[in-house]
């Protein structure tokens, strides 16, 4: 057996040559990885410079060295923002769109002929893909706020629900209805439904509800099963108690139920105080804490 470390290696190794990292001509297309994916990370209506350069952890020197051969092929420009003559905007030309375009084709074509491959097991492929891929990116991580009735956020109520129903008996669609009656509650300036994201991928929520002026319930805590053991959850929790601070609420409460323990353990380590009954099936535990 090997042990971890060369097992993570090995893992590596497979990664670079499935990819074709290394090939001066990434998926045939005449140039390698790295300035395939400059070209990739230009939004169509054109991407800050420095952004690109971040998101990809390219330092400047090969940054520029990537744009220079993309804006020689004619694929990209470069032009200085009017708005802030600091910062430099890339677009990409007609050639530029149709060349990503190709690339697109192409890693699509990739990635189905892995799942073809692994058919029997695809599942179970995604969701380590998934599992390795959010581990990756957790400094990439963002929580922002969003519609309540946004697809995002149904999406993960609709993912929250299932979990309830998995570990609670006696748990029904009628407990967290969709789409959610009290969607209004959940926005601005009343309260807020905060979405943890990373490279498109939705990996968690929060909501923070109105009681009364000076109190909010915070609602619907869940985390992706790929993005456990990040603490993801007691940030989410920390958003949503900044959320709560800048509505001018004084103290938080919520309700939970004891068949989610590690939800009890993260709330009575991150300072709430169990209180008595407010709310009836499915809660068994109620909570909470002083801002």
């Amino acid at each position: 057996m090997l042990d971890p470390v060369a097992r993570i290696r090995r893992f590596n190794r497979a990664v670079t040559r499935e990819v074709g990292a290394l090939d001066t001509s990434f998926l045939g297309r005449g140039r390698p990885l790295g300035a395939a994916r400059v070209l990739w990370a230009v939004s169509p209506d054109g991407s800050d410079l420095s952004e690109i350069r971040a998101a990809l952890g390219l330092d400047s020197g090969l940054m520029s060295r990537l744009l220079r051969r993309l804006e020689r092929e004619g694929l990209v420009t470069t032009q200085t923002d009017g708005a802030d003559r600091r910062s430099r905007i890339v677009r990409l030309t007609a050639a530029g769109v149709a060349e990503r375009a190709a690339y697109d084709r192409l890693n699509n074509d990739m990635a189905s002929g892995i799942l073809t491959r692994m058919s029997r097991n695809a599942d179970a492929l995604l969701d380590a893909m998934d599992l390795i891929a959010n581990a990756l990116d957790r400094a990439r991580i963002t929580v922002g706020p969003v519609d309540p009735e946004a697809p995002e956020a149904r999406a993960c109520l609709a993912a929250y629900f299932d979990l309830l129903t998995a570990r609670i008996p006696g748990i029904s669609a009628a407990h967290v209805p969709l789409p959610d009656p009290d969607a209004g509650l959940f926005r601005a300036p009343l309260g807020a439904f905060l979405i943890a994201r990373a490279d498109g991928a939705t990996l968690g929520c929060v909501s923070l509800k109105p009681i009364d002026s000076d109190i909010g319930e915070i609602k619907r805590l869940w985390v992706a099963p790929s993005a456990r053991g990040l603490g993801l959850a007691r940030r989410l929790m920390a958003e949503a108690e900044m959320a709560a601070r800048n509505l001018g609420k004084s103290r938080l409460i919520l309700d939970t139920n004891e068949n989610l323990p590690e939800a009890i353990a993260l709330y009575r380590s991150d300072g709430w105080k169990d209180i008595a009954a407010y709310s009836g099936f499915p809660a068994t535990h109620w909570f909470e804490k002083s801002l």
